[in-house]
């Protein structure tokens, strides 16, 4: 018997933590409404009238205003990585993946520029916030980037410890001419984006060149993978590796091969 009141506790406390949840979840589509209907300076008054509840009901679900704010931002980083995560898995080649990328977080923040404002500056949260939900967005996307470049630079026999700098180093770049363009809005998403993938493609096209890779832009990097990983395949059994077909003629020596991969070690080496 007392077995069966524990568990039919247990079930009630269950359903109360489902349906707190559920509600958090609708006041936090709310917030999002309201930003874009008032702007990134929205307050608790105009998000209660979005929900239709008083603003009594929204503190019963949220610790305090910073608490809502991190629960905002955690639903942002939901939806831009939705957009993202596809764009840099998806097939094609090195350029044609960056333009993917970049015009994947101009489109995010081009379509929710209050909510992006809302985030990024923090002013709502009235306090220091334990979260850093922008610095957390900007790591997994670095994260994500230093895969991908690392994982095709080691497939072409080349050092990879600079992937994490560099990808660190873009996501900067294409967040700060983010915030230019949403407060200029003098050009279009195209041109912006055209603009930074051209400049993101020539600096990684000129780094491969150094080490003798010479890259057709619109060769799938799958193909550039496996081809490469081929080819250090027989190099293992006496043959000596070579970067590209293409670029054979620049890699005639052992000692300049030696040279480029030494160039490249502008960081050191990762583990």
């Amino acid at each position: 018997m007392v077995r069966t009141v524990k568990g039919g506790t247990d079930a009630r406390r269950e359903r109360w933590k489902g349906h707190r949840e559920a509600r958090r979840a609708e006041f936090v589509e709310a917030t999002i409404r309201a930003v874009a209907r008032h702007g990134a300076d929205v307050g608790m008054d105009e998000i209660a009238g979005e929900a239709g509840v008083s603003k009594p009901v929204l503190y019963r679900h949220f610790a305090d205003k910073a608490d809502l704010y991190l629960a905002v931002g955690r639903r942002a980083t939901e939806l831009l990585m939705d957009r993202l995560g596809p764009a840099i898995e998806g097939d094609g080649s090195l350029r044609a993946r960056i333009t993917r990328i970049v015009d994947a977080y101009l489109s995010v923040i081009e379509e929710h520029p209050h909510l992006y404002r809302f985030v990024v500056r923090a002013a709502f949260a009235e306090r220091p916030v334990e979260q850093d939900v922008v610095g957390e967005d900007k790591a997994m996307i670095a994260t994500a980037l230093t895969r991908l470049f690392g994982d095709f630079l080691r497939a072409n026999g080349m050092d990879s410890g600079g992937a994490e700098p560099w990808a660190h180093a873009l996501v900067g770049m294409v967040q700060n001419a983010g915030d230019w363009w949403l407060d200029r809005q003098s050009m279009s998403r195209a041109s912006l984006g055209d603009y930074l993938s051209t400049i993101i493609w020539h600096a990684l096209d000129g780094l491969l060149r150094s080490a003798g890779v010479v890259l057709d832009p619109d060769e799938p990097i799958e193909a550039r993978v496996s081809g490469a990983s081929g080819q250090a395949g027989r190099a293992g059994a006496g043959q000596a590796p070579v970067g590209s077909g293409r670029a054979g003629a620049a890699q005639g020596g052992a000692a300049q091969a030696g040279q480029a991969q030494a160039g490249l070690r502008l960081v050191g080496e990762q583990p």
